[in-house]
């Protein structure tokens, strides 16, 4: 028998300002918890050492989460230099000190401009990345490493923002799969000694900014009312693929899975609405016709 489900059938999206030593799999189910929702999921996580931005995904939206988690992201980060440990930030256990080199600011910008634009990044030990089906963290908390083949990425830009003999703050932003932690000990390398992330914050991830995002402290506060007002619409981070309408008629072929003549300009994926209500996802063919590729059921969504 299939378990019965206690909680609500909520959708939609909420932006949360993670805080300060909890996991992220520890802050979305606090949050699940104020809307007694029955599904929820993250997109892409913050270590207990990381701050900012966590978008949550509720009911409909985890069907999008998945292309949430290949958008750019920013960070602001600061790094101690003259130190290393074995999860690459203040969280681990020390495995080397170095002396740090007297550095200028122009040698400075001269090492971040050398990891500007496309670099491969080998990532670190203490991620959720696999080897032979078991995660590298799980591998490094046993005393083993293994070699990491390096992956391309991108970082967009490097700004300074302040810097001393012993440490650099920086605001990054970069593609999917950079690991800062990565970065950082690299910056820390090339400037002749070693490097370890004492702080990090995300600014951003993909359109959502962290002005926009509430704490858990802030959701708690609110009535009830206000807190499902809080949700952004879970179509919100399809907004970048093109849209077409369907009539009521229209609708209940799609709702069958039945592919619809339609009168379109567009080709490949598009959102389908009908009269402003978000159905799902669908395909315009060469044909002329749409076919339903993901369809959603919002009754309790957020507008």
């Amino acid at each position: 028998m299939s378990k019965r489900k206690s909680g609500l059938d909520v959708s939609g999206i909420i932006l949360l300002d993670k805080r300060l030593g909890v996991s992220s799999n520890q802050a979305l189910q606090e949050v699940r918890r104020l809307f007694n929702a029955n599904k929820a999921g993250h997109t892409g996580s913050l270590d207990p050492l990381a701050t900012g931005l966590l978008p949550l995904c509720f009911g409909e939206a985890t069907k999008v989460s998945a292309l949430m988690l290949d958008d750019d992201k920013r960070y602001q980060v600061t790094i101690k230099l003259g130190v290393m440990t074995d999860t690459g930030d203040s969280e681990g256990q020390i495995v080397a000190e170095m002396p740090v080199p007297d550095f200028s600011e122009a040698q400075l910008l001269d090492c971040l401009q050398h990891f500007t634009g496309e670099i491969d990044q080998v990532p670190p030990m203490y991620s959720a990345l696999k080897h032979q089906g078991k995660k590298l963290y799980e591998l490094a908390r046993e005393g083993k490493t293994v070699d990491r083949p390096a992956r391309r990425i991108t970082i967009y830009a490097i700004e300074l923002l302040a810097f001393d003999s012993q440490q650099i703050s920086l605001d990054v932003r970069c593609s999917k799969g950079t690991y800062i932690r990565s970065l950082a000990e690299d910056i820390g390398h090339y400037l002749g000694s070693c490097g370890t992330v004492t702080a990090l914050r995300r600014t951003a991830s993909g359109q959502f900014n962290l002005a926009d995002a509430f704490t858990i402290e802030q959701l708690r506060e609110m009535d009830l009312a206000t807190l499902y007002a809080s949700r952004l619409a879970v179509d919100l981070p399809l907004s970048h693929i093109p849209a077409v309408s369907v009539n009521d008629d229209q609708v209940t072929s799609i709702k069958q899975g039945q592919q619809i003549k339609l009168n379109s300009t567009e080709l490949g994926t598009v959102r389908i609405y009908s009269q402003q209500c978000f159905l799902g996802l669908g395909e315009m063919l060469i044909n002329g016709k749409l076919a339903p590729k993901k369809l959603f059921h919002l009754d309790n969504q957020a507008h």
